[in-house]
């Protein structure tokens, strides 16, 4: 093998290893940095030119994650998930009430903007509400979690990888709404009783309602109009999906040229790791789909039978591939590898690689975000809360999600 393709083999098992176990050892720099540093690796030594860039990065999915992330900054802005928290934890003398409106808050709002903002703003503002009221936070963050990636899952703007996938593929957002609304419902009712049963002694502790004076109010008429635009954007995706990206630009764009907000406090809202990471690992998938080996590899893949276009094929690669490099790198690097995947696959891809997610600590970055942001508020939830709850979520979801995406589709076992 050359000199330049064995650097490019050691930068993409370095970076995807460090998309499995979150930084190298005696660095401080997390995915996101080890990610950038491969795709300048590559940049420097010329194995992937400058000028190919824009061909190697999938800049209309950026582009439409950014701006989902200015219509959350919006929201954010509004103190709209502080007053959201607050109106949930005044639930608190009724715990699994309250449990069940976090699922379905997290799952609806996570149906329309990319679940990774919902937690990244629910989070700290869910867990001093329930601080407040003296309740134990942890069952109410996994559900978080979980709802968020669960309800993403039936939309093709709810998380990365969606975003991904429908760009790539060019997918109809209402088709694939309507195919998997059912499989995601049924999902986020599961999240609700394997978290009512795994953390049951938890939620029988109720508690007296302690109301306080919050400096944080809503801002009316923002939330008002973000709301509004909100609901233009899904109205006009569903009917005209195949020009996505200049109505979300034209929806956003309304909102941006207001006389509210300054536009440095909406980029403060932006999740700038994110949006480098994904960028970065478009740099290091692709340069590794171009070598040789890898195209052999695929071939005797297809030979075999074992091309992820069966749900016997489809379903471990999502659970396997989401839970150790994680459900975005894993889906960018299935598309990076693979040619002329089907429309049915593709929104298998989207529909398993996402409950997947819910496995382990390391299958979505909403998990990731949930432990992190908990973290900062003192609250620590470890792997082994996550897998206590992702398991029986991620099998009793999975199930019937294969189940009615075959008779739907037609794919095959």
């Amino acid at each position: 093998m050359p000199l330049p393709d064995i650097l490019v083999l050691i930068v993409f098992i370095v970076v995807y290893y460090t998309m499995a176990v979150g930084k190298l050892p005696g660095l401080s720099a997390d995915r996101t940095g080890i990610a950038m540093a491969g795709a300048f690796v590559l940049l420097a030594v010329g194995s992937v030119e400058v000028e190919a860039l824009p061909e190697v990065i999938e800049f209309p999915t950026l582009l439409m994650l950014f701006v989902l992330m200015l219509l959350g900054a919006h929201f954010a802005a509004a103190n709209s998930f502080n007053v959201l928290s607050q109106w949930l934890s005044y639930r608190a003398d009724r715990p699994r009430l309250l449990l069940a409106g976090v699922v379905i808050s997290s799952g609806v709002l996570s149906m329309v903007l990319v679940n990774d903002i919902v937690v990244f703003a629910f989070t700290p503002v869910l867990c001093m509400a329930l601080i407040r009221q003296g309740l134990d936070p942890r069952p109410y963050l996994l559900a978080l979690a979980g709802a968020a990636n669960a309800g993403s899952a039936v939309s093709l703007i709810g998380n990365p990888q969606n975003i991904l996938i429908g760009s790539v593929g060019g997918l109809s957002i209402q088709a694939y709404f309507l195919l998997t609304i059912v499989p995601v419902i049924i999902a986020l009712a599961v999240v609700y009783f394997v978290v009512s049963w795994v953390w049951r002694h938890q939620l029988q502790q109720a508690t007296m309602i302690r109301y306080w004076e919050d400096s944080h109010s809503a801002d009316r008429w923002l939330f008002i109009k973000s709301l509004l635009a909100t609901v233009i954007l899904i109205v006009l995706l569903v009917l005209f999906s195949e020009h996505r990206y200049q109505i979300a630009l034209g929806v956003v764009l309304v909102l941006l040229l207001g006389r509210v907000i300054k536009t440095d406090r909406l980029l403060r809202e932006v999740d700038l790791p994110l949006l480098v990471l994904i960028a970065s690992l478009f740099v290091v998938t692709a340069t590794f789909s171009a070598l040789p080996m890898t195209g052999s590899a695929v071939s005797y893949l297809e030979t075999q039978g074992w091309l992820p276009d069966r749900l016997a094929v489809l379903i471990p690669f999502s659970l396997i591939a989401s839970n150790t490099i994680g459900n975005v790198p894993a889906v960018m690097l299935l598309l990076g590898v693979t040619e002329d995947l089907s429309v049915v696959t593709l929104q298998g891809l989207a529909l398993f690689s996402t409950l997947a997610g819910n496995l382990l600590l390391t299958g979505s970055l909403a998990n990731i975000i949930v432990a992190e942001r908990a973290a900062s508020q003192g609250i620590k939830l470890g792997f082994i809360d996550f897998m206590r709850v992702g398991i029986p979520v991620t099998i009793l979801s999975m199930i019937p999600a294969a189940i009615w995406f075959s008779w739907a589709t037609g794919m095959r076992w």
